[in-house]
């Protein structure tokens, strides 16, 4: 690809996609929410989970503390492993309380904000880069095994890379750009929509976009 594959790929996934305009959620809070469920489940059935919250009068940090912790369980069912990820929302919830919520952590500075929210139980680095770029907005970008696998089949990784190693790579590439929330927004997802339709696990390489410059494909 060229000088700056992470430029290139950008412009060529968002030319064949178009703007994908994530994250799908009403909100910063229910970004986070969306965040915790959607660890190790299809977005679907994320979106079912968030449905049955709604219907409860529950997609709000005090509404969710307010729940036994069993029958916020039985809400997020849909999205699987849903004991454990009614603790990690507990506690992601006790934590935005206790520090002002939205309009006390929009005050903290980047790192300082992820390094807190690492702090979580529960909370991982994928999670919270997804928290930090899509409910607070912040030039952080999201590793996840999508774009591990589309960036080694490309050639630009040898894909054994520690997640805050390949993130800062990425993120460096595009260092000083005023629009990089935006871009890494756009990108993340755009990521997410090229591993769906062709860089699968078995990949479908017919009218692939990056075709052209692919090394697993050449293979």
């Amino acid at each position: 690809m060229a000088s700056n594959p992470y430029t290139q790929l950008h412009r060529r996934l968002l030319q064949h996609y178009g703007p994908q305009q994530w994250w799908p959620a009403d909100g910063p809070f229910e970004v986070m929410v969306g965040a915790v469920l959607t660890q190790n489940t299809a977005w679907g059935n994320v979106e079912k989970a968030i449905a049955n919250l709604q219907a409860a009068g529950a997609l709000a940090p005090e509404a969710i503390l307010s729940l036994p912790e069993e029958a916020l369980a039985a809400l997020i069912r849909p999205s699987g492993y849903f004991n454990i990820k009614a603790r990690r929302l507990r506690n992601l919830c006790q934590w935005y309380q206790q520090h002002g919520a939205l309009a006390g952590l929009q005050q903290w500075e980047t790192t300082s904000l992820r390094q807190a929210l690492l702090g979580v139980n529960g909370v991982g680095p994928e999670t919270a880069d997804d928290i930090l770029l899509y409910a607070f907005a912040r030039p952080v970008f999201v590793i996840d095994s999508y774009t591990r696998r589309i960036l080694s089949r490309l050639g630009v990784i040898q894909g054994d890379e520690g997640y805050e190693s390949l993130r800062q790579q990425l993120e460096a590439a595009f260092e000083g750009d005023s629009q990089a929330v935006s871009i890494f927004n756009e990108l993340h997802a755009l990521i997410v929509m090229h591993a769906k339709e062709h860089c699968r696990k078995r990949p479908y390489c017919e009218g692939c976009p990056l075709r052209s410059d692919c090394v697993y494909g050449d293979q």
